[in-house]
């Protein structure tokens, strides 16, 4: 088998060269690789006692805390699968992942078993909250198995707005490449990383796996908050964090932002479109690096933008990462000029294995080019410049037909987002009978009028981009990663457009 980095091997050493070195904390909560380790072993033995061996999932519903890292752990450290999933979601939601995942075994904190006991019948329900009642300290964990590069790491189930989630099986290489990958943006054994995103999100997995991995500390802040997220940063001095970029607007609005000392040597971003003026923002007035990531957790090509190296590309989300291939294709599948709008497609070697138990989606997810190669295709819209900085349009589906022509909504929000008074804003196409589709705007602007501010923006816009409506809204409904809902604006629209 091929030689890849191993996580749970990685911890176990962190353990036995460093034991007295903090790995997570969570409130007043904390343990040292000695005691989490010991904590995952006692976890691990209890699971494979219960049946769990290499390959199986094992599912995981709850906010983050120190014990669901340790249960991370736990499982790898079977070679079984972690199959974390997103409380937000619906009971039929939860019941068909869990069913998908094939798990028996589930550990949910006390919410999510008071919200979802009642369709999770046929697996055996552990309370994560209360683990010691459950572990057996008189098992020994097996030895640690082989390590198999293509085996399930974990499964991200998607956000299920448009459905039921599918889910993504991110294999061990996979992983690997995030760990190595993470040491190039300096994660190391004196980093300490503040995440506030959840443990079930490939946005927090990106940051939180290579963290642990190289022996630095993870900071869990179960729900965001930006005054004690500051609080936070400060008293642990932070070097490093994942902030998607409502949370960075947030932190930046906070009204004691100044008070605060902040340590950070590098932060991230990703999930979700980063407007330049808020990147800037960042720069100007937080200390360290910034790099926003843009990909899909399912892979393909991933794009990087180290933006405090490149200042004047702070509208785009950066080149490809080192080897990674992209495209830009048409509707039809030819490659598009440079500079021109089209679908992004990639190749990487950090790509899933597939959707799991749905080889059907899994094949629909690629475009075959003439030569027979295979392309992952992302979903969005996107150009890339003279130095090869990707510019994101929009979701293709998202993407607006009125009269024959494409209109990229992010084209109108850039133009509302530089009105007075405009915090944030969203544009969907709503059915029109004479256009087929058409604009329409929803903006966060305390204090303005709405007339007003239609009329303002649409004198900016071209002609087939005006707004035929413009609604005013106390926030935009997002996702547990930021992600602006689009689609429950749309349905949610009860205005009337020609």
């Amino acid at each position: 088998m091929t030689s890849i980095f191993d996580f749970p091997a990685a911890i176990l050493d962190h353990a036995a060269t460093r034991p007295d070195h903090t790995a997570v904390i969570c409130g007043d909560h904390r343990l040292s690789y000695r005691d989490f380790v010991a904590r995952a072993e006692a976890a691990a033995a209890t699971l494979h006692a219960h049946g769990t061996r290499p390959g199986d999932a094992v599912a995981i519903i709850a906010a983050s805390s120190v014990d669901y890292a340790v249960m991370w752990q736990a499982i790898l450290r079977l070679r079984a699968t972690v199959a974390p999933m997103a409380p937000s979601s619906t009971p039929a939601q939860i019941a068909a992942m869990v069913a998908d995942s094939g798990t028996r075994l589930v550990f949910v904190d006390a919410a999510n078993r008071a919200a979802f006991a009642d369709v999770l019948t046929g697996q055996t329900l552990v309370d994560l909250d209360n683990l010691d009642a459950w572990i057996d300290h008189g098992t020994i964990a097996p030895p640690l198995p082989p390590l198999d590069p293509g085996s399930a790491f974990n499964i991200i189930y998607s956000s299920g707005t448009t459905g039921t989630p599918k889910g993504i099986v991110q294999s061990a290489d996979m992983r690997a490449r995030h760990i190595t990958g993470g040491k190039a943006l300096g994660y190391s054994g004196d980093s300490v990383t503040l995440l506030s995103t959840p443990l079930y999100s490939n946005t927090t997995l990106v940051s939180f796996i290579p963290t642990l991995a190289w022996g630095g500390t993870v900071v869990l802040q179960p729900k965001f908050h930006a005054g004690d997220w500051l609080r936070l940063a400060e008293t642990h001095a932070a070097t490093h964090t994942m902030l998607v970029p409502v949370q960075y607007r947030r932190v930046l609005a906070e009204p004691a932002f100044d008070d605060h000392s902040l340590s950070f040597v590098m932060k991230f971003c990703t999930s979700a479109p980063f407007p330049g003026e808020l990147k800037a923002e960042v720069l100007r007035r937080m200390p360290g690096g910034l790099i926003e990531f843009y990909g899909m957790t399912e892979g393909g090509v991933g794009f990087m933008l180290v933006a405090h190296e490149f200042p004047d590309k702070l509208h785009t989300v950066g080149r490809p990462n080192d080897g990674h291939a992209v495209r830009i294709i048409d509707e039809d599948g030819n490659d598009v000029p440079p500079g021109t709008p089209g679908e992004i497609v990639g190749q990487s070697p950090a790509t899933m294995n597939g959707y799991r138990n749905r080889p059907d989606l899994t094949d629909k997810a690629y475009w075959t080019a003439p030569d027979g190669s295979k392309w992952l295709r992302t979903g969005d819209i996107g150009r890339i410049d003279e130095d090869g900085f990707l510019t994101l349009m929009d979701r293709a589906k998202d993407m607006i037909i009125s009269g024959g022509f494409n209109i990229y909504p992010s084209d109108i929000e850039a133009v509302l987002l530089g009105l007075p008074g405009v915090r944030e804003a969203a544009v969907v196409g709503v059915a029109s009978d004479r256009w087929g589709e058409t604009p329409v705007a929803f903006v966060v602007a305390p204090g303005v009028d709405a007339a007003a501010l239609k009329a303002a923006a649409n004198a900016g816009l071209g002609k087939t981009q005006r707004l035929a409506d413009l609604v005013l809204i106390d926030e935009l409904p997002r996702s547990h990663i930021g992600k602006v809902l689009k689609r429950e604006l749309r349905d949610g629209f009860a205005g009337r457009v020609d």
